[in-house]
């Protein structure tokens, strides 16, 4: 069906002009995403030789997680990466222990480096935990939205909420899938795009509402979550440096993670209705991706007996799906259960399995609804959906073969682990208060956050510098571990190193076919500058207050 020629996108003042104006037009100029890593891993080898030469080093002390302790180096000859991933939950398996180690720059054009380069290339793609994560994710998300069901829960969503409060339901829900690891990224943000062209706002504004929930409040939950675990266990092995009594537990932080889930929900829906919706306009249809609106407007076709039907099966398998799961947790000695302790939260089969749960949640409710409204009619339908979503996935899984190495390079490289223990020395050095001691925490790590987005990696370098300093002044550790929270997330959703930021931009390029790495960062800066200003305000005010932070730790 095609829309009158209209008046293209009554462009608000703003428009493409100013300071994000020009970040974007910028960041669409750089060149394609794949030849941009690929420059940028040329520039890491070389880099990492120069330094190499130059005999730049650090000694430090360094939380060593249970994975770098039994890695083994494929090359034979240097010492283990700690590459692994932040919402791995099998990190937290065994314990952390402090060692003192000296880091040296080194150089990939070695016969260390080399070795690396070749040997790895392959284990670095498949080591790399957002392939799997996307892949498995998306068989049940693409029978989910393939099959019509995607499509008909955003109408059931539109009908239940007003505009105001879907921005609001969409930034909460975003905020909170952390405990689900990634599936905010893989679900929530093409949802809340096409829950926006549901009540006629602009996709891209549902796409930045929702990453930015997902991504700039990634720290923090009403709920404990997998990571809240290991980045515990790095903050007590960090503090028992200085006093061995010292033993956080996982709700050290929780009331702080629940207030700031709230306020962090307030500030990010404020961003989209006031910042970044009026610089976005009106959307212009023609810019989208024809066969994203064709699918948007079949899905729209169908006969409300019929979606209420399916919707009705779709509940019961989902239902189906929980009560199997529920069985194999709930139990005393359930497989799904803590094998050692019996723990469901926290290092548990459950928490670890947790997208092959929502896949599998996604893939009933799915097939049940396709069935139901006849869009499935055969095992062909539905095997068809998941290699078409599959198939969707093939420039992205390219990109993500070249950031693998990327990552790799510049973790074996030790550029990003000198460059934050340099900061962390600097800050050591100043002699000022508390408060800014704290906030000069949060700035260094938002500033290694641009290079090393992995929450529980970043930590393992900087507790160890960071909470014994503290302790010492007098700061308790689950202090530094919330101020250690404000820094860690607003940045992610600038920074291309983020392992789903080249995702977005794929969504982004599904309503504007212009949209590049530009695009999406100057979609997103406001959300890492505001956020960053008024949750590291809030986290003053906080402390300034005397608020505790968790139940039975004071601040």
């Amino acid at each position: 069906m095609s829309e009158p020629a209209a008046e293209p996108a009554a462009e608000p003042p703003e428009g493409n002009t100013g300071w994000l104006g020009w970040i974007e037009r910028a960041g669409n100029r750089v060149p394609n995403p794949a030849l941009l890593f690929v420059g940028l891993i040329v520039f890491v080898v070389l880099l990492s030789q120069v330094l190499d030469w130059a005999n730049v080093g650090v000694t430090h002390q360094v939380a060593e997680p249970p994975a770098a302790q039994v890695a083994t180096h494929t090359g034979g000859a240097a010492p283990a990466i700690d590459s692994y991933d932040p919402r791995d939950s099998s990190a937290n398996q065994g314990e952390y222990r402090i060692v003192r180690e000296h880091v040296e720059a080194k150089g990939l054009l070695t016969g260390d480096g080399i070795r690396f380069i070749f040997t790895t290339f392959v284990s670095n793609f498949l080591g790399f935990a957002a392939v799997g994560v996307i892949l498995v994710a998306m068989i049940g998300v693409g029978v989910a939205e393939h099959s019509g069901l995607v499509g008909a829960l955003i109408r059931k969503l539109v009908a239940i909420s007003s505009p105001a409060a879907l921005t609001y339901i969409i930034v909460f829900v975003g905020i909170v899938s952390s405990v689900a690891s990634d599936a905010g990224y893989l679900v929530l943000v093409p949802l809340a795009a096409a829950a926006f062209i549901s009540v006629g706002r602009h996709p891209l504004a549902g796409v930045a509402a929702a990453f930015g929930a997902v991504s700039a409040a990634f720290s923090v939950n009403i709920l404990l979550t997998p990571a809240d675990g290991v980045v515990t266990d790095i903050t007590n092995e960090a503090a028992q440096l200085v006093d061995p009594t010292v033993h956080l537990d996982l709700v050290a932080n929780l009331w702080f993670g629940i207030v700031s889930t709230l306020f962090l929900t307030v500030v990010i829906t404020q961003v989209t209705t006031r910042l970044v919706e009026p610089r976005l306009g009106v959307w212009d249809r023609s810019t989208a991706d024809p066969e994203e609106l064709a699918r948007e407007e079949g899905d729209a076709g169908l006969d409300p007996a019929l979606e209420a039907k399916g919707l009705r099966w779709a509940l019961y398998a989902l239902l189906a799906v929980i009560l199997v799961v529920a069985a194999l947790t709930l139990p005393s000695g359930a497989p799904l259960r803590n094998p050692d302790n019996g723990d469901i939260i926290g290092d548990s089969p459950l928490m670890s399995s947790l997208i092959v749960i929502i896949s599998a949640c996604f893939l009933a409710s799915g097939l049940a609804f396709g069935i139901a409204t006849k869009v499935i009619k055969s095992s062909e339908d539905a095997l068809g959906m998941i290699v078409r979503s599959w198939a969707s996935l093939a420039s992205l899984l390219f990109l993500f073969l070249l950031i693998a190495q990327f990552i790799a390079y510049f973790d074996f490289s030790n550029i990003a682990q000198v460059l934050a223990i340099a900061l962390g020395d600097i800050l050591e050095n100043l002699d000022v208060g508390k408060v800014v001691l704290l906030l000069g925490i949060i700035v260094v790590t938002m500033v290694v956050d641009i290079i090393m987005p992995a929450k529980i990696a970043k930590w393992a370098i900087l507790a160890p510098i960071f909470v014994p300093l503290m302790l010492r002044l007098g700061v308790l550790p689950q202090t530094v571990l919330a101020a250690y929270r404000v820094g860690d997330s607003p940045i992610n959703v600038i920074t291309p190193l983020m392992p789903y930021f080249p995702l977005m931009v794929v969504f982004a390029a599904r309503y504007q076919r212009s949209a590049g790495l530009g695009t999406v960062i100057a979609l997103m800066m406001p959300y890492a500058l505001v956020v960053a200003v008024f949750w590291v305000l809030f986290f003053v005010a906080w402390y300034l207050l005397g608020i505790p932070l968790g139940p039975g730790w004071p601040v």
